[in-house]
C-alpha cells in the first residue's frame, strides 16, 4: 500500500479546506467538499488532479447552486480501491455509492477531462438522476492506432513496480517539471495552482492512483453510447488545448443530438481553472437556459 497525501500536512492550506470532510462510501474513504444552496451540481475533476482543481470556480457556482466536489479515487486525499475499481465503470460505480451515501440528487454533472467520460457513464447508466452534462474539455477520444495498445500495458507495468512508483514521486513533486508539464496543456496556471499539483505529484499514493486509472482506461464501449446520453449535454473546449484536440469536442457536438458546443477562444486545457470567471459564466448561462 503506498502513502497517500497527509491532510494534516499537504492539506493543511487546500483551497477551500473549511468545506471539506472525510465519508466514507463504497467501502472507500472520501473527501469530498460541499457550498452553497440550491439545486445540486456534482462536479468530478480529471486524471492527476483532485478537488484543488476547482478552487476558484467552486466558490462562484456556489453562489448560486449547492456544489459538491469529491477528489476520485486513489487521487488527491481519497483512499484507492481495487485496481479493477480504477475502470470507467468502475469510477462510476464508486461515485454512485457516494452519492446514494450523500442523498444528492444532481440537476447537473460538471465534468473535466475524463471527469466528463465519469459524468457520461454515470448518466448512460441511471446512477444519478442528473440531467445535463457540461463537459470541460471532455477527454472522449481514445488513444489512437499502436498507442491504444502500447499506453495501458506501460502503465500497467509502471504501476506493478513500486520501485518505479516512489522514483515518479520522487520526481514529480519538483515545481519546474510540474510548471512544464501544466504549460503544455496550453494553460497557464498561478504559481499556488502549480504547488498544489506538485504536492500530489511528489506523494506515491497519489502517481500510483492515477497510473491505475490510465492503465484501465478504455473509451472504446463509451464513445458509441454517447447518442444515448438521456440528458442535454454542453461542451465547453478551450481553442488552445493541446491535451485533447478542440475537434473531439466538436465531434461529439455533432453525434449527441442536441448537443451545445461552446468554444473559449487561447484558454487551455485547464480552462477552468485559468480563467475560472469566464467558464462560470458559461455554466451559469447553459443552466439559466435549461430552466435551473
Amino acid at each position: 500500500m503506498y502513502p497517500k497525501p497527509s491532510w494534516p500536512l499537504l492539506g493543511k492550506d487546500w483551497p477551500n479546506r473549511a468545506h471539506s470532510q472525510f465519508v466514507r462510501a463504497g467501502g472507500l474513504d472520501w473527501h469530498v467538499q460541499s457550498m452553497g444552496e440550491g439545486p445540486t451540481l456534482l462536479l468530478i475533476h480529471g486524471t492527476g488532479a483532485a478537488t484543488h482543481s476547482w478552487a476558484d470556480l467552486m466558490p462562484l457556482l456556489a453562489q448560486q447552486f449547492h456544489v459538491v466536489a469529491m477528489d476520485l479515487p486513489g487521487h488527491g486525499f481519497t483512499a484507492s480501491p481495487r485496481g479493477s475499481e480504477l475502470s470507467l465503470p468502475g469510477m462510476a460505480r464508486l461515485i454512485g455509492a457516494l452519492i446514494t451515501s450523500l442523498s444528492l440528487a444532481p440537476v447537473a454533472i460538471i465534468g473535466h477531462s475524463a471527469g466528463a467520460a465519469i459524468g457520461a457513464e454515470l448518466i448512460l447508466t441511471s446512477t444519478t438522476p442528473a440531467r445535463h452534462l457540461i463537459a470541460l474539455n471532455g477527454a472522449f477520444k481514445p488513444f489512437d492506432g499502436i498507442a491504444a495498445h502500447i499506453f495501458p500495458v506501460a502503465a500497467k507495468l509502471i504501476v506493478l513496480n513500486p520501485i518505479t512508483i516512489f522514483a515518479l514521486a520522487s520526481q514529480g513533486g519538483d515545481k519546474v517539471r510540474v510548471k512544464s508539464l501544466l504549460d503544455g496543456t496550453g494553460s497557464k496556471l498561478s504559481d499556488k495552482a502549480i504547488e498544489f499539483y506538485a504536492r500530489l505529484f511528489g506523494v506515491a499514493g497519489h502517481v500510483n492512483g492515477v497510473l491505475g486509472m490510465m492503465a484501465r482506461w478504455e473509451l472504446g464501449k463509451l464513445v458509441p453510447r454517447l447518442p444515448n446520453l438521456d440528458a442535454h449535454m454542453t461542451l465547453i473546449v478551450g481553442t488552445n488545448d493541446r491535451t485533447i484536440p478542440p475537434d473531439v469536442s466538436r465531434h461529439v457536438a455533432k453525434l449527441v443530438k442536441g448537443a451545445t458546443l461552446v468554444e473559449l477562444p487561447r484558454l487551455g486545457h485547464l480552462a477552468h481553472e485559468e480563467a475560472p470567471e469566464a467558464v462560470a459564466s458559461e455554466i451559469f448561462d447553459v443552466l439559466r437556459n435549461n430552466h435551473f
